[in-house]
């Protein structure tokens, strides 16, 4: 798990890149078909993103992150309710990745 204080130094764009990288891990297992590794990747994502619901930087955009932690489950359970896969929603941590490496 990664440390409390560390965590919150990041910006929001770094952290949405760091948890689109869990995601991205879980899709590439997902696609070699090893659903083990791909729900402990989800789970390494589900842990960040409870940690950032802790950091009042998102004090004003929780309802967004726990909506995309709802997606998240949805895929993780294969309920397909949403209509996103996990690629959907590496592409959307992506953009958060490219803004904060512009960012620097």
């Amino acid at each position: 798990m990664v440390d409390k204080s560390r965590w919150f130094k990041f910006s929001v764009l770094e952290q949405m890149g760091h948890i689109g990288s869990e995601i991205s891990r879980a899709r590439i297992w997902h696609d070699k078909n090893d659903r083990q590794t791909r729900n402990s990747c989800i789970e390494r994502a589900f842990d960040l993103i409870d940690l950032t619901l802790k950091d009042v930087k998102w004090q004003n955009r929780r309802r967004e992150l726990c909506r995309f932690r709802e997606v998240l489950a949805d895929c993780y359970g294969d309920y397909n309710e949403y209509h996103v896969s996990l690629g959907g929603l590496e592409q959307y941590c992506f953009e958060f990745a490219l803004a904060a490496r512009r960012d620097k």
